[in-house]
C-alpha cells in the first residue's frame, strides 16, 4: 500500500509541475465557461432583429416602423424586396415583414390594410416571438385608429374639426401609454446564478473526464516504452503498480475539481461550507468512476493515438449525453441513452447540493449510481490492466 502511495503522490506532483496538464485542466474550463457566460449568462432580455421591407414608404408604415424598433431588446433592417426574398431563399432568414404598397393611403380614411409576413417553415422561435410583438405595435396603431373614429363619430353635428379631434385623442392615448391603468413590471430573480447551476457542474466534469481520460495515453505509452515492467522488476507488484495508477487518476481528478469549485465558491458565492464538503463527496466518487474508466482505455488501447481518440469519444458522448449544454427531455432515446453517462449523475449530484440546497441524503441516487460504477469499474479495469504489451 505505501508503494502504491508513493506512485499516486509522485504523478501528482508531476501533474502539477507540468504546465501544460495544468493548463488544460483548469485555464480551459474556466476560459470555457467565461465565454459561455459572457454570451448567455447575463442575457434576460429578448433580443433580435426586425427584417422589413417597406412597400408603402407612407406616414403610417414609418410609424409601424418607429414603433416597433423602439421596443426594448428589438432592432429593425428595413431593406428592399428582392434582398428579402434572395435572403429567405438561401435561409439566411426565417421570417421577414412586407408593409404591403397603399398601407398608408388605406388607413388614412378610416379602411382596413394589411400586413403580410413571408417566412419559412415556422419562422423559427425568435421569428414567433417577433411577429408576436409587431402583431402587438400593428394593434397599438388600430387601437389608435378606433379611438380616433369613435370619437369623431360622437361627435358629429357638433362643428368640431377633424383637425382638432386628432392630436386631442392623440394626446389622451399618449397619457394613457405613459400611465396605463394596468401596469406590467418585470422582476428577474436567480438569472445568473442560474446559468451558473446549469452549466458550471457539465463542465467541470467534462474536463475532468477528459484529463482522466486522456491521461491513459501516458499509460499506453510507459507500457510500450517498457516503463512499468521495469517498475515491476522491483519489488512493487502489479497488484500494488495498479493500485498506484488509479488512486493516482483519483487524486489528480480531484485536486483539478477542488481548485475549480473554490475558484467558483470564491467568485459566485455558490456554497456554504457544508454543501462544499458534500461537493467534494461527489467529486470523489466522480473522479474515481472516470478513473477505472481511464484504465480500462488505456488496458484496451494499443497506441498513444488510440487511447487518445477513445478517451475524446467517450468524453464527448457522456458530456453531450449528460445533458451538460441542453436539458434532455424525459422518456426520450437520449433520456435512454443518458443513463449510461456518467456525467448525468454527477451533474444530477451536484445540482442537487449547489442549486436546490439539498443534502447528500437527497442525491443517494446519482451518488449510488456512481458507486456502483467505481466498484464495477475498479474490478474490470483490474482484470484486463496490462503492465507489459501483449501480456
Amino acid at each position: 500500500m505505501k508503494r502504491a502511495l508513493f506512485i499516486t503522490l509522485n504523478e501528482v506532483k508531476l501533474y502539477l509541475q507540468d504546465k501544460g496538464d495544468l493548463a488544460f485542466g483548469l485555464l480551459l474550463p474556466i476560459l470555457t465557461f467565461a465565454l459561455m457566460y459572457g454570451a448567455f449568462g447575463g442575457q434576460t432580455l429578448f433580443k433580435a432583429t426586425a427584417s422589413i421591407v417597406d412597400e408603402d414608404k407612407g406616414a403610417y408604415s414609418q410609424q409601424l416602423i418607429k414603433s416597433i424598433d423602439s421596443v426594448d431588446g428589438i432592432s429593425v433592417d428595413v431593406m428592399s424586396a428582392k434582398e428579402a426574398d434572395t435572403k429567405l431563399d438561401r435561409s439566411d432568414l426565417l421570417m421577414v415583414l412586407f408593409i404591403p404598397a397603399g398601407f398608408s393611403d388605406n388607413l388614412t380614411p378610416g379602411g382596413q390594410a394589411e400586413l403580410v409576413f413571408k417566412q419559412r417553415g415556422n419562422g423559427g422561435t425568435e421569428g414567433q416571438i417577433l411577429a408576436s410583438i409587431i402583431r402587438g405595435e400593428a394593434e397599438n396603431i388600430n387601437q389608435e385608429f378606433q379611438a380616433r373614429h369613435l370619437v369623431a363619430a360622437n361627435l358629429a353635428g357638433t362643428g368640431i374639426s377633424d383637425a382638432a379631434i386628432v392630436p386631442m385623442v392623440q394626446d389622451y392615448l399618449t397619457q394613457e401609454r405613459q400611465q396605463p391603468a394596468v401596469s406590467v413590471s418585470q422582476v428577474t430573480t436567480g438569472g445568473k446564478p442560474d446559468f451558473v447551476n446549469q452549466y458550471l457542474p457539465g463542465i467541470v466534469t467534462m474536463y475532468v473526464l477528459f484529463a482522466l481520460s486522456l491521461s491513459s495515453t501516458t499509460i499506453v505509452e510507459e507500457r510500450r516504452r517498457g516503463t512499468l515492467e521495469r517498475l515491476l522488476t522491483t519489488r512493487l507488484s502489479i497488484g500494488e503498480l495498479f493500485l498506484g495508477k488509479f488512486l493516482s487518476n483519483i487524486a489528480r481528478g480531484f485536486v483539478q475539481t477542488l481548485i475549480l469549485l473554490i475558484l467558483a465558491y470564491a467568485v459566485f458565492q455558490m456554497f456554504t461550507p457544508l454543501s462544499f464538503l458534500a461537493a467534494m463527496v461527489i467529486t470523489l466518487l466522480f473522479t474515481a468512476a472516470a478513473g477505472a474508466i481511464g484504465l480500462i482505455v488505456a488496458a484496451i488501447s494499443h497506441t498513444e493515438r488510440a487511447a487518445s481518440w477513445v478517451g475524446v469519444v467517450v468524453t464527448m458522448f457522456m458530456t453531450m449525453m449528460g445533458g451538460t449544454f441542453f436539458t434532455i427531455a424525459k422518456g426520450s432515446v437520449l433520456d435512454t441513452l443518458s443513463k449510461i453517462s456518467l456525467n448525468t449523475y454527477a451533474n444530477r449530484a451536484y445540482r442537487t447540493i449547489i442549486s436546490s440546497g439539498g443534502s447528500l441524503g437527497q442525491a443517494w441516487q446519482p451518488l449510488l449510481v456512481l458507486a456502483g460504477v467505481v466498484i464495477v469499474g475498479l474490478i474490470i479495469s483490474r482484470m484486463v490492466f496490462k503492465p507489459v504489451a501483449g501480456k
